[in-house]
């Protein structure tokens, strides 16, 4: 499907909703992949380390800061898409291990079919729980940890309490990094709990967004990176400051948090369903 008529576009249902392949126009091997309509993934099939979505981009810089260019690293990806970040790090790091636990079963085989992945790459894909399949896995298995995971435009609330980040740091080796995709919107309640959640188990950690969006003044993507040591601070601000969507890196979490208790399994919830409208003019 690289090759493709402008304006081509694939609609399937799969096990989360309906899945839209859209062409990009200004990128004859782009695609965005949309969920029920809310855009979830961009991948270039072509030049893997193309990355549209800000939030990604975030992400992706953190990546390249977690050890020297080029190092393998073991990752480990809960929440698949269309597998934009497992796609980049085979790219920036041949030879890293990667796995990725996604929940949809037809979404993975749609992406499988329509924007196949380089075989070279060592990247195994499980249909799976997050949760469930964590559980299993042996302790300091992982370099990284991305938690990007959406049952439709929200967080499954059993992937937001501390049991569950308990279960990250457990896989994670002692010098390991998650990094985790928070959705939150005005006066950012969940992402607050949420930083507090991933700090009472991983305590060295900040947070990367959009200034208006850590200002709380609109919906948006938190990146959280996390681990037991202090994270390249000086390095990502300047790359996420110097980025195509200028961003900023917060680390005064205990005032970011502050009146904000970690969420356990007995009280988590989902995270907030975006406004009405915020992808419309996307899609």
């Amino acid at each position: 499907m690289a090759q493709r008529r402008r304006g081509e576009r694939r609609v399937e249902t799969v096990g989360s909703g309906v899945a839209e392949l859209v062409g990009d126009p200004d990128r004859a091997s782009g695609w965005t992949l949309l969920l029920d309509g809310a855009p979830q993934s961009h991948v270039d099939l072509a030049d893997p380390t193309h990355l549209e979505f800000e939030y990604i981009r975030r992400m992706a810089a953190a990546i390249d800061l977690i050890a020297p260019p080029g190092t393998p690293l073991r990752v480990l990806h809960l929440g698949g898409g269309a597998l934009t970040l497992p796609r980049y790090v085979a790219a920036t790091r041949p030879g890293s291990p990667q796995r990725v636990v996604e929940i949809d079963g037809p979404l993975v085989e749609l992406v499988r079919e329509a924007l196949p992945w380089d075989a070279k790459a060592k990247l195994r894909v499980r249909v799976g729980d997050a949760r469930e399949a964590i559980t299993g896995m042996r302790d300091a298995g992982y370099d990284l940890v991305v938690v990007d995971v959406f049952a439709g435009t929200r967080t499954p609330a059993h992937l937001a309490s501390v049991e569950f980040i308990r279960e990250v740091a457990r896989v994670l080796a002692p010098d390991g990094r998650l990094i985790a995709n928070v959705a939150d919107g005005p006066p950012l309640r969940y992402a607050r709990t949420q930083v507090a959640t991933i700090r009472a188990v991983l305590p060295q950690a900040c947070l990367i967004a959009d200034a208006a969006v850590l200002r709380g003044r609109r919906f948006g993507n938190l990146v959280v990176l996390a681990g037991r040591t202090p994270p390249p601070v000086p390095e990502l601000s300047r790359r996420v400051a110097g980025d195509w969507f200028p961003g900023r890196v917060e680390t005064d979490l205990d005032r970011f948090a502050a009146g904000h208790a970690a969420a356990t399994d007995i009280d988590a919830v989902p995270s907030p369903a975006p406004p009405e409208g915020l992808f419309s003019s996307r899609s």
